[in-house]
């Protein structure tokens, strides 16, 4: 159960799990949001005033986004390198010696 104020845990796996492609406008505005209200909520509420079941939806919903932002940043990092040796195959069949 989530504090008083705060986006309870049901609609928040709901707004995770149904794919953004399903979702009117208005439901991606009011996902996001709620999302960034319920995000602020957390970060100026002290821990020490959180419910025990609010301060673990709290680090679930953290450690989720570190791991999305974490793995979009190893999937850039995984495109460049294939990028780059796509070039260097590409430069080294072709005789250009960049």
């Amino acid at each position: 159960m989530s504090d008083a104020g705060r986006k309870d845990f049901s609609s928040q796996v709901h707004d995770t799990l149904k794919p953004d492609s399903q979702k009117g406008y208005l439901e991606k505005l009011g996902d996001d949001a709620g999302q960034a209200y319920d995000k602020a909520a957390s970060a100026v509420q002290p821990n020490e005033f959180k419910s025990t079941s609010q301060k673990a939806g709290d680090t679930v919903r953290d450690n989720t986004n570190d791991a999305k932002d974490g793995s979009e940043s190893y999937l850039d990092q995984a495109k460049d390198t294939i990028n780059s040796a796509t070039n260097a195959a590409s430069n080294f069949f072709t005789g250009d010696k960049k």
